[in-house]
């Protein structure tokens, strides 16, 4: 960038840029988790983004306000430091986004992963001997369907002439992207028709015990 060459400086600014975004993240992590106390996770997110979004506007615009005079300095003194300075500016700009967005993102897709987790785990416990065998059966059916696709491309390069025979709109195109896309519609299709037969199952046991 600006064709400066990667130096030390640049590594001193990196770690300098790493600390105040990890920082951030520290600190809006910790107010989330507060405000879950008393209200619920999505709301929490919410607030806890926007009290933080002017600590951490005025945290990178005083920073990168304060260095940019030193990008456009063209004396030689200014050259050892813009590798560093270039680090800053433009790593906490990009940064403030990650801190105020992508991480309060990355916080409501953990909750939402952790109660599919929580579900799957009550399902595999469950009284009912039809759910029990519906989450065992996916997940055979799941790593069958992966070792058919993904794992025969990724060992061999290729996907099975029998699939290609069966889904020929799949031959054109490359083998990992083929394989990647028949995986992922594979176990859409297979998660639908387990929660299906679970719920079906699920509602025949009811009326047995009733």
């Amino acid at each position: 960038m600006r064709d400066v060459p990667l130096s030390m400086f640049t590594v001193v600014g990196l770690l300098g840029m790493t600390g105040i975004i990890i920082n951030d993240s520290i600190v809006l992590v910790t107010t989330i988790d507060e405000y879950a106390e008393d209200r619920g996770l999505f709301p929490s997110i919410i607030d806890g983004a926007a009290d933080r979004l002017r600590p951490v506007m005025l945290t990178t615009l005083t920073t990168v306000l304060g260095m940019t005079p030193l990008l456009y300095e063209t004396s030689q003194q200014a050259q050892f430091l813009k590798p560093t300075i270039i680090t800053l500016v433009y790593g906490l700009g990009f940064g403030m986004i990650l801190v105020l967005l992508v991480v309060p993102a990355l916080v409501a897709i953990q909750h939402d992963v952790a109660r599919q987790i929580k579900a799957m785990r009550r399902g595999l416990v469950s009284p009912a001997a039809s759910v029990r065998w519906s989450f065992a059966v996916l997940w055979a059916l799941v790593l069958g369907w992966f070792a058919v696709t993904l794992g025969h491309a990724i060992l061999f390069g290729a996907l099975p002439q029998v699939v290609i025979d069966a889904v020929p709109a799949m031959a054109d195109r490359g083998p990992m992207s083929a394989a990647l896309t028949l995986f992922c519609a594979g176990v859409v299709g297979l998660g639908g028709v387990a929660y299906v037969l679970g719920a079906l199952g699920f509602q025949i046991a009811r009326r047995r015990a009733a």
